[in-house]
């Protein structure tokens, strides 16, 4: 996939919008998640106990719901240059199972220069993860800090 070139603060609009690629929620990818983080709650890792719960199977972390929705904007045709995340407000909304196939939708929801740091403005970027079935399984905003463009 050919990137885009990444984007100075200036060069972004509110309202600007972007879907990333789509990601598949593979067995192997949750385990490699559990493995990292050490969170192996059997709802995640265990198929014969994830069936006696209300999901009635396997589930992703909700935190890898949240990293994978980060990981997409970074590969996305709407990219910053590299800055500092500023925070995330993120609610899990349903499950993620394996198998699911997941894309990000992001825009610029706000913007305003940075009165602490001259040469770096903010943005804030309403996302939801959605899978195969247009289902938003997550959503929230996340504040990023990115370069102005140099004078």
């Amino acid at each position: 996939m050919a990137m885009s070139e990444e984007r100075y603060w200036d060069d972004a609009r509110v309202g600007d919008e972007c879907i990333s690629p789509a990601y598949e929620v593979t067995e192997a990818r949750v385990m490699a998640y559990a493995d990292l983080t050490g969170d192996h709650t059997p709802v995640h890792t265990d198929e014969a106990y994830a069936r006696t719960t209300p999901f009635g199977t396997r589930v992703a972390h909700g935190l890898f719901g949240l990293s994978i929705a980060d990981g997409l904007k970074t590969v996305s045709e709407y990219r910053f240059l590299p800055g500092m995340s500023l925070g995330w407000t993120w609610d899990f909304l349903g499950p993620i199972k394996l198998g699911d196939t997941l894309h990000v939708r992001f825009r610029v929801g706000s913007m305003r220069e940075s009165k602490s740091k001259p040469g770096w403005g903010i943005v804030v970027l309403p996302s939801e993860l959605i899978n195969q079935r247009g289902e938003v399984v997550q959503k929230g905003e996340h504040r990023l800090m990115i370069p102005r463009r140099p004078a």
